[in-house]
């Protein structure tokens, strides 16, 4: 890749692989970043992403976005983000690509059933479980489980949102084995893939709620940075229906937030007087992100979708059919292991927490449609 800038990350000065890899010239001319993505898009984790909820249960609506379409979606932004400040493109887009991969069926109501499942064994983290998915529970090669991802790209999927004081069992896990130095902040491609997934959420769950009838146009303008947007709309698009500007008011508050990351980024860059990708990790604060006013314009955006849409009475209602599928699948596993897949039932430990961490190892990398279907066998309903 051309273009870097100093303060990139430079797959010539990897810290490598946990498993060493001789080149295969039969693989093609490729860094060791584009080799993570490739392998993340290859995966089997990732496929299992085009039926898992993103913010409607997947099955329930063909053009609602699920954890595939998103992940996409944050991908690009990520790639925009990264070409503009001259970070590494296939390092931010692995990154994009794989956030999500550690979510469980029904999204966080699945999440918050696998915790109270374990919260006497250490506690469920769909961040922590996306490390322990690609270095553990994906097995494509012939000697060794894992993807065997670079130690950038798994430092990056760790600390996203910054340094880890206090990590969960399986990010410990992980650590021990890779040193992730988790008290340092992350690469700058880490942390433009944690402000692109905020920004991609953030925008099109309006458009998916307001597609799915539970946010109205006039709820969005009480918000006064979006009425200010939709005024500027209309009058560029006057002879335009109302109907056919919802999209436009989510592209211009895309670019409203990218353009702020962008210059705000930059600024801190030159502040801080950032040189280097060690720099970067010694800043002692967030770099990549918004400028206060955006920020807190988020911040309000993300009150106003948790009261609006989040937790809409139908949601809510979706949201604890879920848990309760997975509460039910757990206990169901518990208690009779050889309802699992015979390859999950045989490899199921004898004792604590091993065990019971295994069945959530199961039950993580279900889709909703694979959840429903194997509550619907054991059930009935």
């Amino acid at each position: 890749m051309t273009g870097l800038q100093s303060y990139a990350s430079d797959p010539a000065l990897s810290r490598g692989r946990l498993h060493d890899e001789k080149r295969d010239v039969t693989r093609g001319p490729r860094d060791d970043f584009q080799r993570d993505r490739d392998r993340i898009i290859h995966s089997i984790a990732f496929r299992r992403l085009r039926h898992k909820t993103q913010v409607f249960v997947a099955p329930d609506g063909d053009h609602y976005r699920v954890r595939l379409t998103h992940s996409l979606e944050v991908a690009q932004i990520g790639r925009t983000l990264a070409r503009a400040l001259g970070l590494n493109e296939d390092l931010t887009e692995a990154l994009c690509l794989a956030h999500d991969i550690g979510h469980p069926p029904f999204g966080h109501a699945g999440e918050d059933a696998l915790e109270d499942a374990l919260a006497d064994f250490g506690g469920f983290d769909h961040n922590a479980q996306t490390i322990r998915t690609l270095t553990l529970l994906e097995t494509p090669y012939p000697r060794w489980d894992g993807l065997n991802l670079t130690w950038e790209m798994l430092e990056g999927l760790a600390k996203h949102n910054g340094p880890v004081d206090q990590p969960t069992w399986a990010l410990a896990e992980a650590n021990d084995a890779l040193d992730l130095d988790l008290h340092s902040w992350p690469s700058l491609e880490a942390q433009i893939a944690a402000i692109a997934d905020d920004i991609a959420y953030d925008n099109h769950d309006i458009d998916d709620g307001m597609r799915a009838g539970l946010l109205t146009l006039d709820q969005l303008l009480e918000l006064p940075f979006l009425a200010d947007r939709w005024h500027h709309i209309r009058d560029r698009f006057s002879d335009v229906s109302p109907d056919r500007l919802l999209p436009e008011l989510i592209r211009d508050q895309i670019g409203l937030m990218v353009n702020d990351v962008l210059e705000t980024t930059l600024a801190r860059i030159d502040k801080l007087g950032i040189k280097s990708a060690a720099d970067v990790r010694q800043a002692g604060q967030m770099i990549g992100g918004f400028s206060d006013t955006m920020a807190e314009k988020e911040r309000v955006l993300k009150r106003f979708m948790y009261k609006n849409l989040y937790h809409h009475p139908k949601q809510m209602a979706a949201a604890e059919e879920g848990k309760m599928m997975v509460a039910d699948l757990v206990k169901a596993y518990r208690e009779n292991p050889e309802l699992m897949p015979e390859s999950w039932a045989v490899a199921l430990p004898d004792q604590e927490p091993e065990r019971i961490r295994h069945i959530a190892d199961f039950l993580a990398g279900m889709t909703d449609r694979y959840a429903r279907n194997r509550h619907r066998e054991i059930f009935g309903d």
